[in-house]
Parts: structure tokens; C-alpha cells; sequence
């Protein structure tokens, strides 16, 4: 039901109690009086096509988190004002930012947007003015330490995966410095044929058990065996070399026993060897084994770095879009990989004791896949902060509900003092030491979370168990359907 507005009801409204009778008249001509039933009265996100000033009746307010609507303020206060409040700043007002219902029948003054930031703009124009300057000095402000904070997780990532680069390059080139080696003195071995040391059959008996031996290698799984079980087999395959009359025995015994060969495997090669050749046949076979292991640590390390390579390309989605599915699982091992050595599976003497209980049912979500790497970069990077670069690191995934997905970072730091822990999403809060942090790496989750995403994040903490709870919906809302 709609009615006239009137300039001395306006007038009993806090909002409006300062202006004059030509500024009412104004508003009066521009806007109504409406009552409107219990129920919703608008939605968060729909387009904001009007300011409402309530004069009777109730309100509540509330934000879309987590899939649900939480109520952040209910009242009966009169005057008070929501809707299309900021149509005057610039970019105006395109959606409501909260979502308002009528707990009872309200009487509300009702004002277009358009007419609301006319007024503003002709009556107050210095507050506008002063208004958008902090709001877009604000703004730019925010994108460039933004940036800032982008660049010091870039570079601590890109410290991470060039240490991780390096030491399978480094392997490669020691493996090809022994290979050279090993190859060159194979060289001088086939001096041995030319002089007729070996019989073509003595030959073709070698050239079997080096296929054999390369054969073996590769179904072998070599550094499953402890020290001592080692140490214990070499001694063994030492002494079998000294008892025949293998030159270097003890030095010899360490490749065979690397290749994971044993006394059993030796005395087969015995069997088939004349005893005279027995000596220059080991030592053939070591220099071919040799190169194999050589080899296979090459491959190896080939196989390392193109997998680092590919956790890269993954972890910065440098060749795909900016909104497809994603697995969250895929993600979050991507942006683990690139903190390198700084974490590892308990019992590899790592500074941080990496714990991954992943849900492998997970379903692939419509998501922003490089936001979130940003997210879980923050968060981790975080984490590892809080203990001082030594603990548990607990990455946890699972479903929330049948269209909600949760990813869990847990660390067993000090924990989060209560006097602060509500004001850590608060752009430019910060605990670390002048010139260390730009307190924007906990806003810019919240708001590639809760906003981009439509999800929740939260922060449960006590000393030796802080949670941070991203939970996120299975699709996100597209560019442009926000």
C-alpha cells in the first residue's frame, strides 16, 4: 500500500531531521511512503533499485555465507536505512549488498537510486566529493599492496620450486659426470676382446647376463633396505669378490649391493664364466651396471622435474581459463609442491611435518582455480609462519553437505591471541614486524572465498591447534552472473 510522502513525518526520521524544507520537498517529490507485508523485501545480489528509510515496523539483515543466510542485524529502530545507501559513490550501486525480510508489517520511505544520488550529488556535493576520494584512494590503495602481497608469495614459491629445480638438475649432471666415467673404462674393456681374452662363446655368455642385469635393475626397488642390512650385504658380496680373486672387491661390493644383487645371483654368473675370466667378467659387469644405475638416476631426475614443471603449470593454471572445473584436491597438492622442502611426510626430516587426509571422492568444483592457489598459498604460507618453520601442517579435504565442499589448514602453532582473532580478515591487519607483512593476504582469501566463490572462511584457535575452514560451493558463480 503506498501513500504520500509528507516533509514533517521525514522530518521525525533521524536521517533527515538536519534538512531543510526545500531539501524535504525534494525528497518528498522524488520517493513515497509504502507499507509492505512480513516477508522478504529484497535479496542479496539482485540489481539495488531503491534506498528504504524505515519508520514503522521491524527488519532483520543478513549475509550469504557458506551457502546460508546469517543474520547480521535485526531491529525496529526508526530511521534506520538499508538497500541502494551507496547509489552516489562511483560505479553506483548495481546489486544490494545484504538481504533484508519484514518481520512484521513496515511503513518505509522509499527513494529510487537514481533520485538518491541526484540528491546527494546537487545538495551535499563536497561530502560526495570527499566520499569518493577516500573510497577510490582506498580502493587503489588495496590493489597495489595486493599486488605487493601477490609478489612475496610469488616469491617465495619461485624459492621453493627453483631449490626443488636444482637438486635433480644437480643429480643429473653428477650422473653424467660417473657416466662418462663408467663408459670410458668400458672402452678400455673391449680392449680385451680385440686380444682374444674372451671365447665367442664366454662372449655371448657375458652379453646374456648383461641383459639380465640391465633387466633386473629395472624391476628392482632400490633404498628400500636399512643401513645395516646394507653394510651386512656388502660385506658378503665383498668377501665373496675377495675369495675369487676380484680385484678392488670391497669397492666392487657397493654397486652390486646398490643394484640390489646378492651371492645367489653371483654364483649363477660364476656357473657360466670360465674361472680364469671371473675377475674381468665382474668387472665388466660393474662398469655396466654402473652406467645403468647412472642412468636410471638420470630418468629419475628427468621424471622430478617434469613433474615439478607440471605442479607449476597447475599451481599458476598458466593454460586455462580463468573459471572452469577444478579438484580441489589437484590444487591444493599443486600449491603444496611449490613450498618445496619447507614441508614433507612425517619422518623424512622435514622442518614441517606435512599431513594430508584428502577425501578422494571429492567432485570436481566450478571454481576460479588460480584465486584459490592464492587462497591455499596464503594460508599455508601462514601456517608455516605461525609455528616459526617448524611443526604439523595438517591439509584436510571432505564434503560439507551435497553442495558444499571443505578444505581444512591446520597447524599445532601457539595459536591466535582472542584479542585479535576477529580482526585478522580486517584488510591491513597484520602481527608480523614492520616492512614483513601487508595484512591483506587473510582479506585477499576472504574475498576470493566469500565473495568470488560465495563460500565461507573461518578461524577456530587455541594453543597447539589453530583450523582455518574454507567451505566452498560446487559451483561458483560465473564472470558476470555474480
Amino acid at each position: 500500500m503506498s501513500e504520500d510522502c509528507r516533509a514533517d513525518e521525514l522530518r521525525t526520521l533521524f536521517l533527515f531531521e538536519r534538512l531543510s524544507d526545500e531539501q524535504l520537498d525534494v525528497l518528498c517529490a522524488a520517493g513515497r511512503i509504502e507499507t509492505f507485508p512480513v516477508g522478504p523485501l529484497f535479496a542479496e545480489g539482485a540489481p539495488a533499485t531503491c534506498l528504504y528509510v524505515l519508520i514503522d515496523g521491524e527488519l532483520v539483515m543478513s549475509k550469504r555465507s557458506g551457502g546460508v543466510d546469517i543474520e547480521t542485524n535485526r531491529t525496529a529502530q526508526r530511521g534506520v536505512y538499508c538497500g541502494a545507501w551507496s547509489a552516489y559513490l562511483p560505479g553506483g550501486a548495481p546489486e544490494y549488498p545484504t538481504s533484508v525480510r519484514l518481520t512484521r508489517p513496515s511503513r518505509m520511505f522509499v527513494l529510487p537510486a537514481p533520485d538518491f544520488a541526484e540528491f546527494m550529488r546537487t545538495q551535499f556535493p563536497m561530502a560526495v566529493h570527499l566520499l569518493e576520494g577516500h573510497m577510490i584512494g582506498g580502493e587503489r590503495q588495496r590493489q597495489l599492496i595486493g599486488q605487493r602481497e601477490r609478489l612475496l608469495a610469488l616469491g617465495t614459491i619461485t624459492a621453493g620450486l627453483t631449490h626443488q629445480l636444482n637438486n635433480p638438475a644437480a643429480a643429473t649432471a653428477r650422473a653424467v659426470a660417473d657416466l662418462r666415467e663408467h663408459i670410458g673404462k668400458m672402452r678400455y674393456k673391449l680392449a680385451m676382446l680385440a686380444e682374444g681374452r674372451f671365447t665367442p662363446e664366454a662372449l655371448r655368455k657375458l652379453v646374456t647376463v648383461q641383459d639380465e642385469v640391465a633387466e633386473k635393475l629395472t624391476e628392482t626397488a632400490r633404498g628400500e633396505s636399512s643401513a645395516l642390512e646394507s653394510s651386512d650385504r656388502e660385506d658378503e658380496l665383498g668377501q665373496w669378490f675377495e675369495d675369487r680373486g676380484v680385484p678392488h672387491a670391497w669397492d666392487y661390493a657397493s654397486t652390486f649391493v646398490e643394484a640390489g644383487l646378492d651371492v645367489a645371483w653371483l654364483d649363477q654368473v660364476a656357473n657360466t664364466v670360465d674361472t680364469a675370466l671371473l675377475p674381468s667378467a665382474i668387472g665388466w659387469l660393474r662398469h655396466t651396471i654402473d652406467a645403468e644405475l647412472r642412468i636410471q638416476e638420470i630418468a629419475e631426475a628427468s621424471k622430478r622435474i617434469s613433474a615439478l614443471l607440471a605442479g607449476a603449470k597447475q599451481y599458476s593454471q598458466m593454460d586455462r581459463g580463468t573459471y572452469q572445473n577444478a579438484n580441489v584436491n589437484e590444487l591444493l597438492r599443486s600449491t603444496i609442491m611449490m613450498f618445496g622442502d619447507k614441508l614433507g611426510p612425517a619422518g623424512k626430516n622435514k622442518p614441517v611435518t606435512l599431513v594430508k587426509e584428502m577425501d578422494h571422492d571429492l567432485p570436481e568444483i566450478a571454481c576460479y582455480p588460480g584465486d584459490l592457489n592464492q587462497v591455499w598459498t596464503n594460508l599455508i604460507d601462514n601456517a608455516i609462519g605461525a609455528m616459526g618453520g617448524r611443526g604439523t601442517l595438517t591439509v584436510r579435504t571432505n564434503t560439507d553437505n551435497d553442495t558444499m565442499i571443505r578444505v581444512q589448514i591446520c597447524d599445532d602453532g601457539p595459536g591466535i591471541p582472542d584479542d585479535i582473532v576477529e580482526k585478522i580478515f580486517t584488510p591491513f591487519f597484520t602481527t608480523k614486524p614492520t616492512g614483513e607483512g601487508t595484512g591483506l593476504g587473510l582479506d585477499l582469501a576472504w574475498r576470493v572465498v566469500v565473495e568470488k566463490h560465495r563460500g565461507s572462511l573461518s578461524v577456530e584457535s587455541k594453543p597447539g591447534d589453530t583450523r582455518f575452514t574454507v567451505c566452498l560451493p560446487r559451483q561458483a558463480p560465473a564472470p558476470g552472473a555474480e
